[in-house]
């Protein structure tokens, strides 16, 4: 009953994850709105999880996973009717952050419990990758199913899919779910997540926003600035605290500085070049939201079949050259669809996404147990919540600088169609060149051997699998 409500309630998560993006050409239709528009419903969402993430581990923590995670359902599910029910834009986003609010605390809550169950680290482990198998079928669903609701209902529809799941979720949860707390978790770093969240939140308004108001405008000059002096004040402020919620002392260890480096490419180029997928079978090719919903699945069938896998390979041959080849390939299927255009037929795209795909599936478990193998054991539920955050960090950050790169083009005199092809070789180019970084500065090493070296290479490969939340196991 416990592995059930956990992968479900983690199924709700990363279902809205791609189920979004299968909506957002009848976003854009109903709602009359521009590409700005579009980069605030998804990073609204996105932000919130990224900055919150750690902090609702150690909510958790402190005041119970069982109660932690029934409050992210409960304020997931209200925050997807307010979704449905947006008349607007600016609505549809507060229900987004809402909806964000919900995710940080259900996501590390939802894996919390289920490793507090599991005392004994073999069982933890295959408890761990039923979750994470199971509770990832969310990533292929989402853009088949966002494509069948909205055409069949609407944009609207895809939100309320929600609805069911929360109710069950809340009712056998009640029920059947057990307390559990961490009577040493840290103290709440308030102003560490609130600097973060402004700081972010700046440089996020800054990039999206500077398209449309122009780039030397006062008000995106002062975010720039703005974001700079909050990141300064971010750093100063968790060097000096007690308990930090992102403790600076762990890049000091390259292998951990070098993989959250490259996980934040991850996160920049998959989201950020995913964003574009619909609206490029949609509006470039002519597809129906149906159609395009499920010409996108190559992407989210690839990391699902091919992640598993990653955390073995890197075991056998080194996380250096399972990484610096996932990011190589995922960089040159970017690029490779940079060059499709609107009479390129579907059977010479799909394995371009395919090619992306199995590219960032390769990467990501490997840089989790990374930088999990960087701070040592004691520290993992840490290393693999920083992890997530730099990973959502840079999904933010994709789905802003590359809508800023579509628009440019646009106002240049370039078609839609050119400003895509220029958004993909730009992250193509991106995530190439960190294939050379991690190919120069990733250490030569394997996950540890020894008693330890299960936990630190199976569980991080089934977190990053399933691109969620940190474990909380600290």
């Amino acid at each position: 009953m416990l592995l059930t409500v956990t992968c479900l309630g983690q199924f709700m998560v990363l279902l809205d994850n791609t189920i979004v993006g299968a909506a957002l050409p009848d976003m854009q239709h109903r709602l009359h709105t521009e590409l700005t528009g579009l980069q605030w419903i998804v990073d609204a969402y996105v932000l919130l999880v990224a900055m919150l993430l750690l902090t609702g581990g150690v909510f958790a923590d402190r005041f119970g996973r069982k109660r932690v995670y029934l409050t992210g359902v409960a304020v997931f599910t209200a925050a997807s009717v307010v979704c449905s029910l947006a008349p607007s834009v600016g609505w549809l986003v507060a229900g987004r952050v809402l909806q964000g609010v919900g995710a940080a605390a259900l996501a590390p809550a939802s894996l919390a419990l289920l490793a507090a169950a599991h005392p004994l680290p073999q069982e933890r482990v295959k408890a761990i990758g039923l979750w994470a198998g199971l509770s990832g079928i969310g990533l292929a669903a989402g853009p088949a199913a966002g494509g069948v609701l909205t055409d069949a209902f609407g944009w609207p529809a895809i939100f309320l899919v929600n609805l069911p799941i929360g109710a069950v979720l809340l009712l056998v949860g009640l029920r059947h779910l057990a307390e559990s707390r961490n009577p040493n978790a840290p103290a709440l770093d308030v102003p560490g997540t609130v600097l973060s969240v402004l700081a972010v939140g700046a440089l996020t308004y800054g990039l999206i926003e500077g398209g449309v108001r122009g780039w030397t405008s006062p008000l995106i000059l002062g975010s720039f600035g703005a974001a700079v002096i909050l990141f300064a004040v971010f750093v100063a402020v968790e060097g000096r605290r007690s308990a930090p919620m992102l403790p600076l002392r762990l890049f000091r260890q390259r292998l951990f500085t070098v993989s959250n480096t490259a996980m934040t490419v991850v996160g920049f180029a998959l989201m950020g070049s995913s964003f574009f997928f619909s609206q490029f079978f949609v509006y470039v090719q002519g597809s129906s939201i149906l159609r395009a919903g499920l010409q996108t699945l190559p992407v989210s069938l690839a990391m699902v079949i091919v992640s598993p896998y990653a955390g073995r390979l890197a075991a056998r041959y080194g996380f250096r050259v399972v990484v610096t080849t996932g990011l190589a390939l995922a960089g040159l299927g970017l690029l490779a669809l940079g060059t499709v255009h609107a009479d390129t037929g579907y059977g010479n795209v799909w394995w371009r996404l395919a090619l992306a795909g199995t590219g960032f599936a390769l990467a990501m478990s490997p840089l989790t147990g990374a930088a999990i193998q960087a701070v040592g054991s004691q520290e993992g539920g840490l290393a693999s919540g920083i992890s997530s955050t730099t990973r959502q960090i840079g999904a933010v950050l994709g789905v802003a600088v590359l809508g800023a790169v579509v628009r440019t083009r646009q106002a240049g005199g370039a078609s839609f169609e050119t400003g895509l092809g220029s958004a993909f070789v730009t992250a193509g180019a991106v995530t190439l060149a960190s294939a050379v970084f991690t190919g120069l500065w990733l250490v030569k090493s394997h996950p540890t051997a020894g008693s330890a070296a299960p936990r630190r290479a199976i569980s991080p490969d089934a977190v990053a699998a399933s691109n969620t939340a940190p474990l909380n196991g600290r």
